[in-house]
């Protein structure tokens, strides 16, 4: 039998066809080459999302763009405007065009808001501030028509004022008979800043000795009346002519009073100070700084024979009691040079004087007549202010007064309801000094008062220190902050019809309009509280709208809407003090 063999082209092809085979069956892993990764359409990972401005400001009808970019891990970003959702806190301040995704910020109301943009599972936020346009006064302000607690407009807008004064604001002091200037711009810009519409461009009457300070080097800087001599005054310096005004201070008096015109502020113009004729208030320190021995009707430093301190007790109480018929001569013309400097400027109101002692009030009263005489004959007329007498005050001497406006004694916790009586300028420095907090700003404001701050400022206005006081107290810096927030909670009601109303909340804090076309209701809470509204008088279909606004921060926050015929209960969405504010739609 023949047995079969395979050729050599087979055996060839049967090794190479095992060797196939035997490649396949190892993965192909020793034979195979490795390809590089395809390319990806995907974008790299994203870090972060950011927007800009961080702290934008606008005005009313103004619109602010908004911007955003995605940001990656090797540096590089895109932007991201038109792919994130805008969002703002409250759409009754500013609103974002929800029929397109532009970024574009339209400014309805004065407030602060919170922005956020949005993207997938990442967030931003910003703040805004929607301001009124600045260097806005419309005056001279006068009693309202038909809310006398408010000053309102020439174009009858019943207006809040509210703001912070400090010491040097007119004059100068310091240690040296020609002080250090104060930096009055930057101080503007401050008062700006905070959201401030007003505040008392303080006056001095002495050259020399501040008796609340520490020490005896006290100056005072210009005066009101030229230093022509012959002969030294006690302050080592020539003698006043009392005939002769410096033209310089007053000079200066409008040049400020003009600045801050423009920055929309009005001014509390103080004519006298009674810390400038006693040689001792109760809230002086041992020493010898008699303001006196520097005032210019002290007989030793005039040359017109003038001698303001009749009794000879070494203090000039006399020049506020009508007590030296040449004394008030002279004031009276010094009044009159002030009327003739400010009185075509429309951010004006007029303070007899600061804390003049208990027995001033004849002599007050004599200077408001003199004003109101003296600006019959002028083109224009400006509200003239009482503040309470110290020591020995009595509010209801102020209320007596012929005065548009007063300053009077009181608590800083428990503010009396605003009667309409006067305009009650609610000012710290007669409650309680430096002092203040937010929660005092609300309950003054809700009390139908205009608040207002006795501020040390930066302290280097205060001739010999106040060594006690930090300003940087967190309730001064809050007190600041809230005034200007109580100023924009005021710009979003109608102050012609507003009025205290105290029991319409359970916490006793509460200004509202509750019979106009728009019902507006603005109530404060301290500390977490929740606050129960009495809305009974309201239709029951009335839609109102929700509003917080967070003292802490001045960041006002939307909450829906509700509706009156009945008592509502509203919890602050945010820890802390909180206002709440309803208001009804147009």
């Amino acid at each position: 039998m023949r047995k079969s063999m395979l050729t050599t082209a087979q055996l060839l092809c049967l090794l190479g066809l095992m060797a196939i085979l035997q490649a396949c069956s190892s993965g192909g892993s020793t034979t195979a080459a490795t390809s590089a990764p395809l390319p990806s359409d995907d974008p790299p990972p994203i870090r972060s999302l950011s927007i800009a401005p961080l702290d934008g400001k606008l005005e009313i009808s103004e619109t602010l763009q908004m911007s955003a970019r995605l940001l990656y891990p090797d540096g590089t970003s895109e932007d991201a405007t038109t792919r994130v959702t805008w969002q703002s806190s409250d759409d009754h301040i500013g609103s974002f065009d929800t029929t397109t995704s532009n970024g574009r910020l339209s400014a309805k109301a004065p407030g602060s808001i919170q922005i956020t943009a949005s993207l997938d599972d990442l967030s931003a936020q910003a703040i805004v501030t929607v301001l009124l346009s600045p260097g806005t006064t419309r005056g001279p302000l006068r009693v309202s028509s038909v809310n006398p607690r408010y000053f309102e407009t020439d174009q009858g807008v019943s207006i809040l004022l509210a703001g912070s004064h400090t010491w040097a604001s007119l004059q100068d002091n310091g240690t040296t008979s020609t002080p250090p200037p104060f930096d009055y711009t930057t101080y503007l810009r401050f008062l700006s800043d905070h959201g401030h519409n007003f505040f008392r461009l303080w006056a001095w009457e002495q050259s020399r000795w501040v008796v609340t300070a520490t020490n005896d080097q006290n100056w005072l800087a210009p005066s009101a009346f030229e230093r022509t001599g012959p002969g030294l005054a006690l302050d080592g310096l020539p003698k006043f002519d009392l005939t002769r005004f410096n033209q310089g201070y007053f000079d200066r008096l409008r040049e400020r009073v003009e600045q801050a015109r423009e920055q929309g502020i009005y001014v509390a113009v103080m004519l006298f100070n009674g810390f400038s004729v006693s040689k001792s208030k109760p809230s002086s320190p041992p020493g010898n700084r008699n303001p006196w021995h520097g005032h210019p009707f002290n007989a030793a430093n005039n040359v017109n024979g003038v001698n303001g301190d009749p009794d000879g007790n070494d203090s000039g109480e006399e020049t506020h009691e009508l007590a030296v018929e040449s004394v008030t001569t002279y004031q009276e013309a010094y009044v009159r040079k002030m009327i003739d400097t400010l009185n075509d400027l429309d951010n004006v109101l007029y303070e007899i004087s600061n804390e003049s002692h208990g027995n001033s009030q004849d002599w007050q009263y004599h200077m408001i007549e003199v004003i109101h005489s003296y600006e019959a004959t002028k083109s224009a007329q400006h509200p003239v202010g009482m503040t309470v007498e110290w020591p020995g005050g009595d509010n209801d001497e102020l209320l007596a007064s012929r005065a548009a406006w007063i300053s009077p004694l009181g608590e800083i916790k428990n503010r009396p309801v605003a009667t309409g009586a006067k305009v009650i300028l609610a000012d710290t420095d007669h409650l309680c000094g430096i002092c203040g907090d937010p929660g005092w700003v609300w309950r003054s404001f809700t009390a139908g008062e205009n608040p207002l701050l006795m501020d040390p400022y930066d302290l280097s206005n205060i001739v010999g220190g106040l060594p006690n006081v930090n300003i940087d107290d967190p309730g001064l810096v809050g007190a600041r902050r809230n005034l200007g927030y109580a100023i924009r909670m005021s710009q979003r009601m109608n102050l012609g019809r507003a009025l205290p109303r105290p029991e319409l909340t359970s916490t006793g804090h509460c200004l509202a309009d509750m019979t106009g076309p728009t019902p507006t209701l603005l109530a404060y809470s301290p500390g977490d509280e929740e606050i129960i509204v009495d809305l009974e008088q309201l239709p029951e279909d009335l839609l109102l709208n929700v509003e917080w606004l967070r003292p802490a921060t001045g960041v006002s926050i939307g909450a829906g809407t509700t509706t009156g015929g009945a008592q509502r209960m509203f919890r602050p969405p945010f820890p802390g003090d909180a206002v709440l504010l309803l208001h009804g739609a147009p």
